[in-house]
């Protein structure tokens, strides 16, 4: 019985880190954030900039994606600079591997379904106009 509580509070755990994960990445302007960090580390200004967000509000969101364990900083002469850190975006990876197997069954069926429309739609043959 011991294995059986320790084991429920685990998974419990889990999933209230997974609810604050999504709870996190669920604001729009942080996602804007993540999604400019994925190709290259920002600074503030250059995020302010191509989000066209006030620079309070861009501090603001990376200051919870930095406590949250999804960014980090370095500091390269006057300015700090941000980047992703992988760990958290494994573990929801992990955590919805569960499911793709629903999501490629889906997939896979649509794609089918698209491929058999477009076998049956008739082509229209090109007619030239008269004038």
């Amino acid at each position: 019985m011991p294995a059986y509580a320790l084991t429920r509070i685990c998974v419990l755990g889990h999933i209230e880190s997974m609810e604050s994960v999504f709870e996190i990445i669920a604001e729009p302007n942080r996602r804007a954030i993540l999604s400019l960090l994925v190709s290259s580390q920002q600074s503030v200004g250059e995020i302010d900039r191509q989000l066209r967000m006030p620079q309070p509000t861009v501090s603001k969101h990376l200051r919870v994606l930095r406590e949250a364990g999804f960014v980090e900083s370095t500091v390269d002469a006057q300015r700090r600079l941000y980047r992703l850190k992988p760990e958290p975006f494994q573990e929801v990876d992990a955590w919805l591997a569960q499911f793709r197997r629903f999501w490629s069954a889906h997939v896979d069926a649509l794609e089918g379904h698209l491929d058999r429309m477009e076998q049956s739609i008739p082509r229209k043959r090109k007619t030239r106009r008269r004038r």
